[in-house]
């Protein structure tokens, strides 16, 4: 499985996304500096890492969507290439237009830093393949602009479509008030574009791939990936 990772100023998981693609998919990521132009030839999977691009400036994620390797990445993205953007990635790739939405301020109006309980709402796509509709991962989040908002037609669609590939609930999967770190929408925490490639979640999926770090949980994402681009 051939990937690159992204690297805008401000970014800090990029080596985080790099530990988890090495150990569970085999794959030894390019890293990509935001001013390029290119990517690299063959790509599978594309990972727009977390972080704070360009210091969350003007609003998260804005800036980094203009920068000039975004134009490679929507254009590897219309060819079918998968794109996983994770929190500020999340941001980034909806700010570019990859994802419906926007992602505003916590509800609370403060950085959330915790574990957070992901209930899996469809396994049809190459990053959750690997899992079972409902179930619970425990996964952590780090992020002050994380709450998902889209107007209700996008959100019926996202239902309609089978798109909303994480939800925010209770360990016991169940959806009820307070489980939410953010006040997102209909308990969003992650969602596909409309050709299924494209996802983008807030969670933390790669600091939840070893025991030492208190979850596992992460790893069926990247489990799924391999097993789904690479067989």
């Amino acid at each position: 499985m051939k990937s690159a990772i992204l690297v805008f100023p401000g970014t800090n998981r990029e080596h985080d996304a790099a530990a988890a693609l090495r150990q569970i998919c085999g794959s030894e990521p390019t890293f990509v500096w935001h001013g390029e132009t290119e990517l690299p030839a063959g790509l599978d999977l594309i990972v727009v890492p977390g972080g704070f691009s360009y210091g969350d400036y003007l609003r998260s994620g804005a800036m980094a969507a203009q920068s000039p390797i975004m134009g490679a990445v929507k254009a590897a993205a219309d060819k079918g290439v998968h794109v996983l953007g994770v929190c500020n990635g999340f941001q980034i790739i909806t700010e570019a237009g990859l994802l419906p939405g926007a992602l505003m301020r916590n509800a609370s109006l403060k950085f959330v830093c915790r574990d957070v309980f992901l209930s899996v709402g469809t396994t049809s796509s190459a990053f959750t393949s690997a899992l079972q509709i409902g179930q619970v991962l425990q996964v952590p989040v780090a992020h002050h602009d994380g709450n998902y908002f889209a107007d209700a037609a996008t959100l019926d669609q996202l239902e309609a479509e089978d798109r909303i590939a994480f939800r925010y609930s209770s360990p016991d999967g169940e959806f009820e008030e307070g489980w939410s770190p953010n006040g997102s929408q209909r308990d969003i925490a992650g969602i596909l574009s409309e050709n299924r490639r494209v996802l983008g979640l807030m969670p933390h999926p790669e600091n939840a791939i070893d025991p030492l770090l208190g979850s596992t949980d992460g790893a069926g994402l990247f489990r799924s990936l391999v097993q789904s681009l690479v067989g």
